[in-house]
């Protein structure tokens, strides 16, 4: 009984892994998901919009003439459709983050395809336009991902950095980020710090760093917008 149990429990967990993290691990190193650029830097943001931190993060990027790409949660769309509006209008790509900030991992592939597409049409319905990028939170993919996300493009990242710890980054983004820019490619940070595992006050911090990037190194770095 005991060792049935125990076989059981193996297959499923097996299972489990096969379809979540070693599938994440796999898809990573093939064309179905992009990872990095060329020619520059591609600033991308996480999580939002936000109430606060996101207009902010709008001024900035205006201040400067930089188009970013925005990674929306549905629902914050949906509570902020101004915001959302406002990128639209001022030339920033927005993709699909799914309607809830849920793990590919912990979803069946009808509830992936429900989350993508609730987001797809809260984008649409608030700027006119069908979103063409998705990225999956936490960058978990699964077996069916792939196949239940067509027709959007799967747009991961090159370089993150743990920017929704205030601890991590207080002191240390901008030093991080002239050194990743030297290099180029997709740039992960976070304009919302209201989801699980991050601090709240942290897009405060990424705001103040990227400010400083941007005033000491704009003129001399390239930034690409993802389409």
């Amino acid at each position: 009984m005991k060792k049935g149990l125990i076989r059981a429990t193996l297959l499923v967990a097996g299972g489990w892994l096969s379809y979540s993290v070693i599938a994440t691990a796999i898809y990573k190193k093939t064309s179905f998901v992009q990872t990095d650029c060329e020619g520059g830097v591609a600033l991308t943001f996480d999580d939002g919009p936000h109430p606060i931190y996101t207009p902010q993060l709008l001024d900035l990027l205006k201040e400067f003439d930089i188009k970013a790409t925005f990674f929306v949660v549905g629902e914050n769309a949906q509570k902020h459709p101004a915001i959302i509006k406002r990128m639209h209008e001022e030339g920033h790509t927005i993709g699909i983050h799914h309607y809830q900030h849920t793990s590919n991992w912990l979803m069946l592939p009808h509830m992936v395809k429900n989350e993508i597409e609730h987001c797809a049409q809260v984008i649409e319905k608030l700027t006119g336009e069908r979103p063409t990028l998705y990225r999956p939170p936490w960058g978990h993919l699964n077996s069916c991902v792939p196949t239940l996300a067509k027709p959007y493009r799967i747009v991961l990242w090159t370089r993150h950095f743990s920017d929704w710890r205030t601890a991590r980054i207080q002191h240390t983004l901008e030093d991080e980020l002239v050194a990743a820019a030297q290099k180029g490619g997709i740039f992960l940070l976070h304009d919302n710090g209201q989801t699980v595992g991050a601090d709240e006050d942290a897009p405060y911090y990424m705001l103040k760093h990227l400010e400083s990037f941007l005033r000491k190194n704009a003129h001399t770095t390239k930034f690409i917008l993802l389409q």
